[in-house]
């Protein structure tokens, strides 16, 4: 239940004056980071070692749609299909920022994880329906408290409060915390900072998104290769119907999206954090052997060392768990043998309807294949930002993971 180990995250040389004029540069232009790291060394070893806590394992279930996002045409009725694509390919503006401003991030501090965007926006779709439809302020910060269940060992995990109730309100038991679920014991370590106000809350979808990020590429995983991809998801969420229902989302987002107005996205029907129906077991059920959280470190051990102090809402110490550390013990796959950790979801390699608009510049080029059979969940009338009538990056454009 405790962590065992360290981790190493080397950082290259930076040169005194390039940190000056950065800074310098950053405080006189909005927009440029005041400060960025410099890439790091790739460690050759995955040394974090986790335990894993079973019947946790507390996320939306909804499958993306078969077919790609299109645009809807004027004058033209769209089908129930196609709405229900064009509905779920929105992703709200301030969440969608979030993402993007992480993988920028990740670029250039650690460009050897390759880091997509699009895998930061399926996990916040199963965790939390993208934030609840994308209820956050113009900082990233949830308008209300986005949590999971209490892990006071009635159904799920027992995990003694471990930060006085600062992150989640519970001075007794901890619970799953903000838009990309981080356990207060985790979010300790691994918390960052990504909206640049000197603070680090898990209730802000900017540093909830970095600090996923910063958790997805610990050690040396390169997200383009399969294996480290399915090993990345598996460490958020030790459930082999956790890692398909992810991998479909990020292929569906691969193949399009389009910017919504905050609060219009979809909102999830499924019990589980960020939708009006709140979970009363795990997704596999009790007793379940498959499925459950990664519990954070020992105090003392050795940090990704974040560069500010954290100071959230109620700046406590603890570190949640996002699903996103990985398991040395894992036989290198990534993919553990399932057991059963909740409904049965199609195996996401086959994939959907490519037929979709042009993509613009910057668009992603490959992706992997969503699960062809996943039409679980039911879904909302889209609801599109008006002043978007198309998206650049609403067709596919190939597979970008490998292996």
């Amino acid at each position: 239940m405790r962590f065992n180990g360290t981790m190493r995250r080397g950082l290259g040389g930076t040169a005194a004056a390039v940190v000056a004029m950065a800074a310098l540069t950053a405080s006189q232009a909005p927009g440029i980071a005041a400060h960025e790291a410099p890439p790091k060394e790739r460690p050759k070893t995955d040394e974090v070692k986790w335990s894993h806590v079973p019947n946790d394992d507390s996320y939306h279930t909804e499958l993306p749609p078969l077919q790609s996002p299109k645009p809807p045409k004027a004058g033209k009725k769209q089908s129930p299909a196609a709405a229900r694509s064009w509905a779920e390919a929105g992703i709200p503006a301030t969440v969608l920022a979030a993402y993007r401003k992480a993988e920028s991030a990740l670029g250039k501090t650690d460009p050897g994880c390759r880091l997509p965007w699009q895998l930061l926006a399926a996990i916040g779709k199963v965790e939390s329906g993208q934030a609840g439809g994308g209820r956050v302020d113009a900082q990233g910060t949830t308008l209300s408290p986005i949590l999971g269940p209490v892990l006071d060992g009635a159904g799920f995990a027992n995990i003694p409060d471990t930060d006085g109730g600062a992150y989640d309100g519970d001075r007794n038991y901890d619970r799953a915390v903000g838009p990309m679920q981080f356990i207060p014991s985790t979010w300790a370590h691994w918390g960052q900072d990504g909206n640049g106000d000197g603070r680090r809350d898990p209730n802000n979808i900017y540093d909830a998104a970095l600090a996923a990020g910063h958790y997805l590429c610990a050690g040396p995983r390169d997200l383009s290769v399969k294996a480290d991809l399915d090993r990345a998801i598996l460490s958020y969420n030790h459930s082999d119907t956790y890692l398909r229902t992810v991998l479909s989302w990020l292929e569906f987002y691969r193949k399009g999206i389009h910017p919504v107005a905050d609060g219009k996205g979809t909102v999830p029907k499924s019990p589980g954090a960020g939708g009006p129906n709140k979970p009363k077991h795990p997704v596999g059920g009790p007793g379940a052997p498959d499925g459950g959280i990664i519990v954070g470190p020992q105090p003392g051990s050795p940090q990704p060392s974040p560069s500010t102090t954290p100071k959230p809402s109620g700046s406590p110490t603890g570190s949640p768990d996002p699903t996103l550390s990985p398991d040395p013990t894992d036989p290198g796959t990534g993919s553990p043998d399932p057991t059963g950790s909740g409904p049965a979801t199609p195996d996401p390699g086959t994939s959907p309807d490519p037929g979709t608009t042009e993509p613009g510049p910057g668009c992603p080029t490959e992706s992997p294949s969503p699960d062809p059979t996943g039409t679980a969940g039911t879904t909302e009338s889209p609801a599109p930002d008006p002043s978007t009538t198309e998206d650049p990056c609403a067709t596919p454009s190939g597979s970008a993971s490998t292996g």
